[in-house]
C-alpha cells in the first residue's frame, strides 16, 4: 500500500521547482495558477529569490505548496498516482495533501496559505518567541524539560517527528531554560532553529482564531483519498473534520511519528515524500524502518518513483 507526504516549512530553497517546470508542461501550469491565484510573480521568487524574501513565512508557505503541487501534478500526468491509498503532510504539508485529493482547490489553498503565514507571523513579536529541536531524548522526557522549563511562560512540544526529534516552541526564554532541562535530563544535542515564529503552541491561538474562519468559508468537498491529520493522526474521510484539523492544527503539535505509526498500521510498505526536500524521507526511515521511501523533487527522481509507485 502506497502514500505520499508533502513537506512542510524549512523545505524551501531557492530554484526548487525550476527543473520539473521546464521539464514538464504539467508542473509549469502549477506555477502559472499559483502566480494567478495570489495577482503576483511567486514563481519569481521562488526561483530567483532573493532567499531572504523566500524565507518570510507568508512567502515560504505558498511557495512550498506550489513545488509541492507541481511535483504530484507531473506524478499524476505520468499515471503514477492511481494506487495511492493515503496521503499526509507535515504542517503546511497538509495543505498539499488535500489539493492532492481533491478537498479544496490548489488556487484557494494559496490564498489560504498565505494568509496562514501572516497571520502566524503577525501572533508573536519577531524575536520574542523561538524553537529548538530536541535529539536523543524520549517525547516524555521533552515535555518534562518544557513543564520545568515554562516558569509562567509557553513552552511546550510542538513537533514529535520521531528517529528521536521533538522540536520545541514558546517564548524565547522558556525555549532556553527548556532546553538547557533537556541537556539535563539527557538529550544529546539541543539546536535552535531559524524560524521567525514559534509555530504549534498555544502563542499561535490568535492566528488559529483568524485563520478559521477563511478555512471555513472555502468550497470543500470531501477527500477522494484519505488524509492523516497531523493533530491526532487519523485520517479526514469528510470535508468537515479535514476543515476542522487545519483549524486546530495551527496551535497544536504535529505529531509526524504518530501519524506514520498510523499509515504504517493501516498497510502502508511505500511512502513517496512529493515536494522540495528530503526531510520526511529521513524521518520515516528511522520511524518505519521495513519501508520503501523514495522522493520527488526533481526530473532525476521521476524514475525511482516510478519503480515505486509501479511495483
Amino acid at each position: 500500500m502506497i502514500a505520499l507526504v508533502f513537506p512542510g516549512q524549512g523545505s524551501q530553497k531557492v530554484g526548487m521547482g525550476r527543473a520539473l517546470a521546464d521539464a514538464f508542461p504539467a508542473a509549469r501550469r502549477a506555477f502559472d495558477e499559483a502566480d494567478e491565484a495570489i495577482g503576483e510573480p511567486l514563481s519569481r521568487l521562488i526561483w530567483e529569490g532573493p532567499e531572504d524574501v523566500l524565507t518570510l513565512t507568508e512567502n515560504t508557505q505558498p511557495a512550498i505548496l506550489t513545488a509541492s503541487i507541481a511535483a504530484y501534478r507531473v506524478l499524476e500526468a505520468e499515471g503514477l498516482t492511481a494506487r495511492v491509498a493515503f496521503l499526509a503532510g507535515h504542517s503546511l504539508g497538509e495543505y498539499s495533501a488535500h489539493v492532492a485529493a481533491g478537498t479544496f482547490s490548489f488556487a484557494d489553498a494559496v490564498r489560504t496559505v498565505r494568509r496562514r503565514g501572516r497571520y502566524m507571523q503577525e501572533a508573536v513579536p519577531i524575536g520574542t518567541g523561538a524553537m529548538a529541536a530536541i535529539l536523543g531524548l524520549e517525547a516524555d522526557k521533552v515535555a518534562q524539560a518544557c513543564a520545568e522549563g515554562a516558569q509562567g511562560e509557553v513552552v511546550a512540544p510542538a513537533n514529535m517527528n520521531g528517529g528521536g526529534q521533538v522540536v520545541i516552541a514558546g517564548t524565547r526564554a522558556a525555549v532556553e531554560r527548556a532546553g538547557v532541562c533537556a541537556k539535563t535530563l539527557g538529550a544529546k544535542r539541543v539546536v535552535p532553529l531559524p524560524v521567525s515564529a514559534p509555530f504549534h503552541c498555544a502563542l499561535m491561538k490568535p492566528a488559529e482564531d483568524r485563520l478559521a474562519p477563511d478555512l471555513r468559508a472555502l468550497h470543500v468537498e470531501n477527500p477522494r483519498i484519505p488524509v492523516v491529520a497531523n493533530v491526532d493522526a487519523a485520517p479526514k474521510r469528510d470535508g468537515t473534520s479535514a476543515i476542522d484539523a487545519l483549524i486546530h492544527q495551527v496551535s497544536s503539535p504535529v505529531r509526524w511519528e504518530e501519524s506514520v505509526r498510523r499509515l504504517a498500521s493501516e498497510g502502508v510498505t511505500a511512502y513517496v515524500e512529493v515536494g522540495p526536500g528530503g526531510v520526511l524521507s529521513g524521518l520515516i526511515r528511522k520511524i518505519h524502518k521495513e519501508a520503501s521511501v523514495a522522493a520527488v523533487g526533481a526530473p532525476e527522481d521521476i524514475a525511482a518513483a516510478r519503480a515505486l509507485l509501479t511495483r
